[in-house]
Order: structure tokens, then C-alpha cells, then sequence
């Protein structure tokens, strides 16, 4: 976990296809994928754990293959992200609500409901396994109710989508109201849209990305990242095993590259599992130091790092406490963030984060960059940056930590570091990429990035 009280799993922009955790064998049976992907959606909505956390720690999943394991997360991330206007379907077919003893029942048709209007499964596929699993629950007193919705929905649930504003019914309203607040309303409709989109497979390469275009059967993204459609298995694609890439979503790759000529320098990173911003500096050459609070996490950084043949020094300690044995040349803080611009890739958060959230990780940044420019050498630099489309994580951040008097000066970024795209950069020259950035070819995360200089 990053440095500040935020509770997401692995890091939100990116995804570690890396590790692979030990889970207990289970009983097979035919609707197995369906059973584990009950149990993620449960671990989620009622638990509130992060996705990638429950996906790791629901142990049936480890014993599915391959591809049903990529359908158990397809149909839960599928849920989560239309899960407002799937409960209005049910709500829909229903004379009256639904108990609260009856929460698993509900789950069992959010399932079936997403299979059916959202991924397009074979109406037998869906209705005959949710019934099944309804079959174990409340001794199957709910089976013929499964049934009716269900069979309701594979006949009229496409019409009764299509009338929805879905947009809007999938985005909570403290989220629309904030977006509304910061950007207009024509442009939230156009970020909410894009965020219940999934996200394409993006790559970082280590070297030159032309050769690898083609192995990889990728397109190359204006920023040199390389882009593939979703889908497959990311350790069997040429190069992974000889460590000559790692996923990082377009934008999460742009802030590292804020800090310029590395080579030969020193630079901490900040809040830096599972690393893929460290793997970009120390391909750059940089020496890095990379720092972290979870010591879990480290031991994923390493691994990654291990796989891509890069070296980094990994330090476990909440970062606003730690101090580096002399200043540093360049900082670079991705700090904890409410994720609000990965959504795309962790509709979760639509389901878990609050404006509670917001107020407590405000002070969070504001303590991590307080204390990141202690690191700094005079004239070093330093990129904070969040993950997220909230204001208050990012300009307001930056503003305050200016109007504290901190020792740092705005150094504005050219549209010729972030691969000419103009619209990524706000009238102050800092980095702000939303969802429908780069639309024609699959969007890109939200991600806030100011480059200061330490005066």
C-alpha cells in the first residue's frame, strides 16, 4: 500500500501481471468460474475490499484455468461498473424491493443481469447457471425468482437498457457533482463515459518500442507507449519472459519522463510499488530509490524488477518519516490517491471510495510533498502526481503547498515531452490527461502531474 491511509490493492494504473500468489485447489464443477466470480463480487460490494485484492484472496480462482479466470474478472469488473443501472433492471422486474437477508440472491442476479445486457453471454449460459447457484442458497426457496427475472431480461433487457441514461446512473453523484464542479457538464458526460469503458492492454518497453509493435501485435500511442487490445495472457506475449516490457497504462508512464535526463543521477521514488515508474527511471539509468511503507509490496517491486534485469535500492518506510542519507537530485511522488481517473481499469473504486476519502488523503499529500522537498538538492526537481480526477488531489495540492511558502517553483511541461498532445496540459503547463484523451484509439487514465524545481 502507498504512503496515506488509502486502501487500494495493487497499484491502481500499473497492473502488476507479474505475481502469481498460491491459492487452495477446489472442487470443479460446471459453473465454477460463476461460483468464484459470486464470491469476488461479494468480498467487493459487501466486504469492500479492492478488486485485485479479493481476486487474490478468493481462493477457487487459482484453480480455474486460464481463460475462465480472465471471465471471473471480466464479469465482476463488468458489475461493478454498471452496477447502479443493473440493480434498476432487477428493481424493473420486481413487485417489491428485495430484504437484506436476501443479499446474496441479489448478487446472484447482478451476475446473471451483467452477463445477459452487458456481455452478451447465451441466455441458457447465464439463466441456467445463476439458477444453480441460487439452488444453494436459502435452500433454494429463490430459484423460481432467479428464474422469472432472468428470463424476463434475456427477452426485454436490452430495451430496457437502451432507455437508461446509463452514463449517469453508473457514476455515483458526489463523483458527478465533482466533475460537474471542475470541468462542466459536457465534458464530465464525456469523462464519466469513458471511464465505464474497459482499458485497452497498455506497454512500456524498455528499449526502442518499434520493433516490438509488431511481435506484439500492438499499435504505438504518440507517447511511445505501445497499446494492444485486452484479453489473453500477458506473461505468454513475446518478450515478457526476457523481461524486455511491463504494463503501464499510457498515462502513468508520462510523469516519470517530467524529471528529464536521468542518467547517472539519484532519484527517489516516492510510494513506489509495484514500480513501474522505478523501472522506467533506472532503464533511463538513473540510481533509484525506491520507497515504500508495504513491505509487501517491495517484495513485488523486486520481483519485477528482477524479471526486467533493472536494479533499484528499496526502502520500506512511510515516506513523509524517511529521510535519504544525503539530498537527492530529483524526487518523483505518486501519491495516494482516491484512483478516481483508473477507473477504466478499477471500477471498484466507484463502489468504495467516498469524500471521506478525499479529505483524508488531501492531508496525506500534503504532508508526503512537505516532506519530499526536504530530499531535494537546490535547483532538483520534483513530480507529484496522483491517479486521480479530483481537484482537491491535485492543482489545489500543488497551490497550497506554493501558498505554504515551500521552497519549490512551478517549471512548466512542453507539449513536446508528452508526445505533442497539448490538450494533456492546463494553462499553468502542468500534465492533466483524462479518460477521453487519445478516444479514437482507447482513452487513456486520468493523471495529474506539476514539475517544480526546489529553490
Amino acid at each position: 500500500m502507498k504512503s496515506g491511509p488509502e486502501t487500494k490493492g495493487p497499484d491502481s494504473h500499473e497492473p502488476d501481471n507479474f505475481h502469481q500468489t498460491a491459492r487452495r485447489p477446489v472442487e470443479m464443477t460446471a459453473g465454477a468460474a460463476r461460483e468464484v466470480a459470486l464470491e469476488v463480487l461479494r468480498a467487493v460490494v459487501r466486504s469492500r475490499h479492492p478488486l485485485d485484492e479479493a481476486l487474490e484472496e478468493v481462493p477457487g480462482l487459482g484453480a480455474l484455468e486460464s481463460r475462465d479466470r480472465a471471465f471471473v474478472r471480466l464479469l465482476v469488473a463488468a458489475t461493478l461498473r454498471r452496477l447502479t443501472s443493473i440493480d434498476a433492471l432487477i428493481g424493473q422486474c420486481l413487485e417489491r424491493p428485495m430484504t437484506a437477508r436476501m443479499s446474496d440472491i441479489r448478487d446472484i442476479l447482478r451476475l446473471g443481469v451483467c452477463q445477459l445486457v452487458v456481455l452478451g453471454t447465451p441466455a441458457h449460459a447465464a439463466v441456467d447457471t445463476a439458477v444453480a447457484l441460487a439452488a444453494g442458497c436459502h435452500g433454494g426457496a429463490y430459484r423460481g425468482l432467479v428464474n422469472a427475472v432472468l428470463r424476463r431480461l434475456a427477452r426485454e433487457g436490452g430495451a430496457l437498457a437502451a432507455a437508461q441514461d446509463r452514463t449517469r446512473l453508473d457514476i455515483p453523484d458526489w463523483l458527478w457533482r465533482s466533475w460537474r464542479a471542475a470541468y462542466g457538464e459536457d465534458t464530465c458526460r464525456r469523462i464519466a463515459a469513458a471511464s465505464l469503458i474497459e482499458a485497452p492492454l497498455d506497454i512500456t518497453v524498455r528499449d526502442d518500442p518499434g520493433p516490438w509493435a509488431e511481435a506484439l501485435d500492438a499499435e504505438e500511442l504518440p507517447t511511445g507507449t505501445l497499446r494492444r487490445a485486452a484479453g489473453g495472457s500477458v506473461a505468454g506475449l513475446p518478450g515478457f519472459a526476457e523481461g524486455a516490457w511491463w504494463v503501464q497504462d499510457a498515462a502513468a508512464a508520462l510523469p516519470a519522463r517530467l524529471l528529464g535526463e536521468v542518467r547517472g543521477r539519484t532519484v527517489a521514488d516516492l510510494c513506489a510499488a509495484p514500480g513501474g515508474k522505478t523501472a522506467q527511471l533506472a532503464a533511463a539509468g538513473a540510481r533509484v530509490i525506491a520507497v515504500d511503507r508495504s513491505e509487501r509490496r517491495l517484495e513485488r517491486l523486486g520481483r519485477n524488477l528482477e524479471r526486467l534485469r533493472l536494479a533499484a535500492e528499496t526502502v520500506a518506510a512511510d515516506a513523509a518519516d524517511w529521510q535519504p542519507a544525503e539530498p537527492v537530485d530529483a524526487v518523483l511522488l505518486d501519491a495516494p490517491c482516491t484512483a478516481t481517473g483508473t477507473l477504466r481499469r478499477h471500477p471498484d473504486v466507484l463502489r468504495l471510495k467516498s469524500p471521506r476519502d478525499v479529505a483524508g488523503l488531501m492531508r496525506a499529500q500534503d504532508r508526503l510533498l512537505a516532506a519530499a522537498t526536504t530530499f531535494l538538492r537546490p535547483g532538483g526537481r520534483l513530480v507529484y502526481c496522483v491517479c486521480s480526477l479530483q481537484p482537491e488531489e491535485g492543482p489545489q495540492r500543488v497551490a497550497a503547498a506554493l501558498a505554504a511558502g515551500l521552497p519549490l517553483r512551478r517549471v512548466p511541461v512542453a507539449a513536446s515531452e508528452v508526445g505533442g498532445l497539448a490538450e494533456c496540459l492546463t494553462p499553468e503547463g502542468d500534465l492533466r490527461t483524462l479518460p477521453f484523451h487519445l478516444a479514437e484509439r482507447g482513452g487513456m487514465d486520468a493523471f495529474y502531474a506539476a514539475r517544480l524545481e526546489r529553490t
